[in-house]
């Protein structure tokens, strides 16, 4: 080895890359193209010079190589190895140019595909495999070029989109379609950042022809999270769930799912796959991001030939600042793929690593502005010990408890022990520091924080690690008087309570998103970031966090919104809206300078109406604007809806949102610099009277509206509107006379069911699902198409949601109520029993499901009875058929293709377990089910 001159290193090195890939490497001299379908040829005569290797693939070239020595700077050598792709034997039939070419080192290679529109290098691991140049070939159009049609030829169905997903999802094909490599997409917690993921993945396999797509995520209970997001998107083009036409894994062990169109994976489970390595348990449940802080040093990675280059088309990185820049990079840059990364908080190092190519912007205060987020306000407790830290003095007995596990023993102090506040809950815990802070806490939400609620808010807490956590939870419970399911510790090394076993994360967390009774969490990290938790109100910091990102993905917990019929659901009736959520400092957290955004509200001892005529009279600072902004975002969630177009048509046409974004914009230096100067100008780069210039002209123009004193006059009134007096004195009762529905409503339902059946009737010859549902003929069946097309009808005369308005009418004359239905799923379905009750077929109005469950259960105590008798996996399989039956009205084998059939194994599967009797079976589930 130490007689080679680097020229034979760099080919020694791409010799072992080639073979590594899948490719038989030979000498010209011994060239053996029987050998096998990937030739990697070495030192080629061409007509002019000779060619370090020549690629083949089932005998034809395909490519070449040029190797360097290591060091050489490659950009200038992709027109070298051009020349040989032109020059190539005469017994090499070829049409046209070679399409692929490598320049390559052994230690850097660069690799580009001459059929793209913009032919460009990219540096790559690895050489690709045999297989994969097959697969391209095969192909009329490579990935580049048809990402570059894709804006143009299959434009952007917006329906049911908010207007930043539409903008986000735009500007990244553009970006695709330009061949820039990253892209990073900022959007604030809250803004639907994983469904804007499930839409233009959805795209890129549908008309990019992507083969399969990377979702990585930070830990394993964001992955469940983002494979319930793919489970319950539906696609704009068929109307179908994503899951139903593409497969979905969710990876829990190392092995990847070859017909997986899109995989869920954590960072540190994709590193152990391409180390060949198991993973650790519940290492998976652990953030990336504190994996990489337990062990700093660069995750490296070796070429793994069951986990080529090529693997995934595109790579999208859920929360990507958590686990990307630094130690992590090298497993992303292992792929041949597009990086996508979405974020809220993006740092300076994301968008580096992103090549700086931010094609999205949406922060907190624009969400706030447009109703997507809530905004937050800040109420600080400060205690002494907290503050200061403290001193015992010796001769006192303290108690000594290890951290590990807990146990306690007194000890005496023989010297003083003095600590400072940093050390609280590290090595000094001071369970009245905590006691105080909680105490404090819940006076101020009865007096300050949330006076007249009768429940706690949902509030989460922030512990520095499990120790300090586990102390919380139980000062809680006893501050507040309340028992165990008020309050619980959601960490890594939470134990379930009746087993004692650690518990998963999930459960913990889906029990306080939806439990009246549970109402305080103590976490870590487990929630700190990405976890969708809509009820918070409030968030306490009991421990200091150094990262600026880190503290604004904390703080996002808060921010998401819901409706009020959710809120009260869990939090009671007195919880009336959603409009801000509240950060309680107990440690300093908000006032060290980390973090992008700040309260909107800085005023909150200014009234309303003083702040609107402070605006109108002049006062023209930040504090005062974003104050004012803050206030009319919250009011935009509360208005009704003839309150705002009120308000809007007295501030010429202004909306609440964009009187709040209008404000916003005069503050923001990014805005007022594009005001002065065009388009993507910087705030330094304009000049000081230009940029005060357009800072007074913006400000004049968002406050303008406000010198109305008809509109601040609405404006105060509506907000009044909106409060309550609660008269405690008088007793109401009922009145017997005139309980129940209102006449003039029965009469409006019956006359809305004569018309449906009147409509039915003139309509049976012509729409065939009609027809069906008047004669039964034999073995005509009715399905989804049919369903569809007659609810099309319907919707003219009898609404949007015809199953709706008319089933509720049929409830309202008949006095009773069907529960089960309204499901999205069933929804034409249930057209079925809806024509069948008015067509006075079916006595009894119930929902499609309940029926088809009837039968069904009819059914199998009809095959009993006959001797015949099932397996629990046949049962299984005849369970899922009659789920597919209720929802889609038939099953045919070609239904085993999609899920859920497909991930229990498909049609093999099930002919496996019925042989022979399946197609009867079906003919039988398909003619009882739905008699």
């Amino acid at each position: 080895m130490t007689n080679q001159n680097p020229e034979q290193v760099a080919r020694e090195n791409i010799d072992r890359m080639l073979v590594d890939a899948g490719w038989l490497v030979q000498d010209y001299k011994a060239l053996n193209l029987g050998a096998g379908p990937g030739i990697a040829v070495r030192e080629v005569t061409l007509k002019s010079g000779r060619c370090d290797y020549l690629l083949l693939v089932d005998r034809q070239p395909v490519g070449v190589i040029e190797a360097k020595k290591e060091g050489t700077t490659l950009s200038t050598v992709a027109e070298q190895s051009g020349r040989y792709g032109e020059n190539l034997p005469d017994f090499f039939q070829i049409e046209g140019q070679l399409p692929f070419y490598y320049e390559s080192t052994g230690i850097e290679t660069y690799f580009r595909d001459e059929r793209d529109p913009e032919p460009r290098s990219r540096r790559v691991f690895s050489f690709h495999q045999p297989e994969t140049f097959s697969k391209w070939l095969a192909k009329d159009t490579t990935l580049r070029e048809r990402l570059a049609n894709m804006p143009s030829d299959h434009p952007l169905n917006t329906d049911g989109m908010r207007a930043c997903q539409i903008e986000a999802i735009t500007n990244l094909e553009c970006s695709f379609a330009e061949n820039h490599s990253r892209a990073l997409i900022q959007m604030a917690t809250g803004a639907g950042k994983t469904y804007t993921a499930c839409a233009f993945v959805h795209r890129l396999i549908r008309h990019g022809g992507a083969k399969r797509v990377l979702f990585l995520v930070d830990r394993a209970n964001l992955g469940r999270q983002a494979k319930g997001e793919f489970d319950q998107y539906v696609m704009p083009d068929t109307g179908r769930k994503f899951t139903e036409e593409y497969n979905v894994q969710h990876l829990t062990s190392n092995k990847l799912d070859s017909v997986s169109r899109v995989t869920i994976c954590t960072i540190q489970r994709l590193y152990s796959m391409l180390r060949g390595e198991e993973l650790e348990e519940d290492i998976d449940e652990k953030s990336g991001f504190e994996l990489a802080q337990a062990d700093n040093r660069p995750k490296e990675v070796a070429y793994n030939p069951t986990i080529p280059i090529e693997a995934f088309d595109f790579i999208v990185t859920d929360e990507c600042h958590r686990s990307i820049y630094g130690l992590w990079r090298q497993v992303l840059e292992y792929f041949d793929a597009f990086l996508v990364g979405l974020t809220a908080t993006p740092s300076k190092q994301t968008i580096g690593f992103f090549d700086q190519n931010l094609v999205m912007e949406y922060n907190h205060d624009r969400a706030v502005a447009d109703g997507v987020n809530v905004g937050y306000e800040v109420y600080r407790i400060k205690t002494k010990v907290t503050e200061q830290g403290s001193k015992v003095d010796k001769g006192f007995y303290v108690d000594k408890r290890h951290k590990e596990t807990r146990a306690v023993r007194w000890e005496k102090l023989d010297e003083d022990l003095a600590y400072a506040s940093n050390q609280l809950d590290r090595s000094v815990v001071n369970p009245s520091q905590i006691r105080t802070v909680l105490t404090a806490f819940k006076v101020a939400l009865a007096t300050e924080i949330f006076p007249g609620r009768k429940m706690v808010p949902k509030t989460l807490i922030f512990a520095k690690d499990d120790s300090h956590a586990e102390d919380i939870v139980h000062a809680v419970r006893d501050v507040f008087g309340k028992g165990n399911d008020f309050s619980k510790k959601i960490t890594y090394q939470s134990k379930h309570p009746e087993t004692g076993k650690p518990a998963k994360g999930e459960e913990l967390i889906a029990q306080f998103r939806t439990s009246p009774q549970l109402r305080i969490a103590v976490t870590v990290d487990m929630v700190a970031t990405g976890t969708d938790i809509k009820p918070l109100e409030c968030l306490l910091f009991m421990r200091d966090v150094r990262s600026r990102v880190y503290f604004e993905q904390m703080k996002g917990r808060g921010t998401r919104v819901l409706t009020s019929t959710d809120l009260q659901s869990v939090s009671g009736a007195d919880a009336h809206a959603k409009t801000h959520f509240i950060i309680v400092d107990a440690v300093g957290v908000c006032e060290s300078d980390k973090t992008d955004s700040r309260p909107l509200e800085r005023k909150r001892t200014v009234a309303f109406d003083k702040l609107m005529l402070g605006v109108a009279m002049g006062k023209r600072d930040e504090d005062t604007l974003t104050s004012l902004a803050g206030r009319l975002a919250k009011l935009d969630r509360e208005v009704t809806k003839e309150q705002a177009e009120e308000i809007t048509e007295l501030a010429g046409g202004r909306t609440l949102s964009d009187m709040a974004g209008g404000l916003l914009d005069a503050v923001n230096p990014d805005k007022i610099a594009e005001k002065a100067a065009g388009p993507g100008a910087e705030p330094q780069e304009v000049a000081e009277e230009d940029f005060e210039a357009a800072r007074k002209e913006l400000i004049d123009e968002a406050c303008s509206p406000f010198d109305s004193p008809e509109l601040r006059e609405n404006l105060v009134k509506a907000k009044q509107e909106l409060e309550q007096t609660i008269d405690t004195v008088t007793i109401d009762e009922v009145i017997e006379e005139g309980t129940g529905f209102d006449a003039t409503a029965k009469e409006k339902a019956a006359g809305l069911v004569t018309s449906f059946r009147e409509y039915i009737e003139e309509h049976r010859a012509e729409i065939e699902a009609l027809q069906i549902l008047y004669s039964r003929p034999y073995k005509k069946r009715l399905t989804e198409r049919m369903l569809k097309e007659l609810e099309a009808k319907l919707k003219e005369p009898f609404g949007p949601v015809p199953v709706d308005s008319v089933w509720n009418a049929f409830e309202r004359i008949e006095g009773r109520s069907v529960k089960g239905r309204k499901s999205v799923a069933h929804r034409f379905a249930d057209l079925v029993p809806l024509i069948s009750h008015a067509l006075e077929q079916q006595p009894v109005l119930k929902p499609f499901a309940e029926s088809v469950e009837e039968r069904f259960n009819d059914w199998l105590m009809d095959k009993a009875k006959a001797g015949a008798t099932f397996t629990p996996d046949q049962l299984a399989w005849l369970n899922m058929i009659r789920d597919h039956i209720a929802t889609s009205l038939s099953i045919e084998t070609d239904d085993f293709d999609y899920a859920p059939f497909t991930q229990e194994g498909g049609l093999g599967k099930a002919a496996l377990l019925f042989g022979s009797d399946l197609h009867s079976i079906l003919e039988e589930l398909n003619g009882t089910l739905v008699a």
